[in-house]
């Protein structure tokens, strides 16, 4: 018994340690696509502001093609309508949305990934370049928070990867992030999972709420999501944060489809 214990545990260090040296020898496999990552060079950087905002490394690796992949829109293009369909009455009619990349290639492959696959490793590297690309436009405001999931969805996941995007994006921007203003009220279907308008609107309708610890009046907050595609469930968020008397609210998605363009910039 003690023998078999043994060789079990034996067989266990020669493994990790195998594990370990063909680590050291050979570079890891790209996250995204499971090629060679070959983009080590290029991530001294990031790898730098992974300890320090973390306290470990990003353990993330990256081929150079998917990195080159993630080249945003011109800085003129990443401003949009936060609504694809605007509709009659909308309170809010000239909400504005910062998303830099389209959701396609790397991203529409990775970001299933990050939500059923649950890397927490590449939604913090698409939430730093969210935050590069929002700090070269020089994107200000008082604080930065994110889109809260369900509390079932929070279950049935482990983490909220709008939080894990807004986190190094805030860090990045020298903003505030907090975590504890925005809250879900009730539970809601994937917008995914439901078709028009009309659906979406109602099933995000009076979601979100802003805690009663927060006072906001007359403050610049942004409110970060992963993906957008409708843009209702930010709006809906952006909404509870005005009525909690923010001065001025903008919403932001790493990536997306959009095509109605907001003609003036945040």
């Amino acid at each position: 018994m003690t023998g078999s214990y043994m060789l079990r545990g034996g067989v266990s260090l020669v493994s990790s340690f195998l594990k370990e040296t063909l680590n050291y020898m050979f570079p890891g496999c790209c996250a995204i696509c499971g090629r060679l990552a070959d983009a080590s060079d290029r991530f001294s950087q990031y790898e730098d502001f992974c300890e320090k905002l973390y306290g470990h490394p990003s353990g993330l690796h990256i081929c150079g093609k998917c990195l080159s992949s993630l080249a945003p829109y011109e800085s003129d293009s990443r401003w949009f309508l936060c609504l694809s369909n605007p509709y009659k009455d909308d309170p809010f009619p000239g909400l504005a949305l910062y998303m830099p990349l389209a959701y396609e290639g790397v991203t529409k492959r990775a970001m299933p990934m990050i939500k059923f696959g649950k890397r927490r490793e590449i939604a913090g590297l698409f939430g730093a370049l969210l935050g590069t690309f929002m700090k070269n436009d020089s994107i200000c405001a008082d604080l930065i928070v994110s889109v809260p999931l369900s509390e079932a969805r929070m279950k049935e996941r482990g983490f909220n990867q709008a939080y894990e995007m807004a986190v190094p994006a805030a860090a990045i921007l020298g903003i505030p992030y907090a975590g504890d203003v925005l809250y879900r009220e009730r539970n809601t279907s994937r917008q995914t999972e439901l078709k028009g308008n009309n659906a979406r609107i109602a099933n995000v309708s009076g979601a979100f709420k802003v805690s009663e610890e927060w006072d906001l009046t007359g403050l610049t907050v942004i409110v970060m999501d992963d993906v957008v595609t409708t843009g209702f469930t930010l709006h809906e968020a952006a909404t509870a944060l005005y009525e909690a008397g923010a001065g001025k609210v903008l919403c932001a998605a790493f990536a997306g489809n959009r095509q109605v363009k907001n003609a003036e910039p945040y």
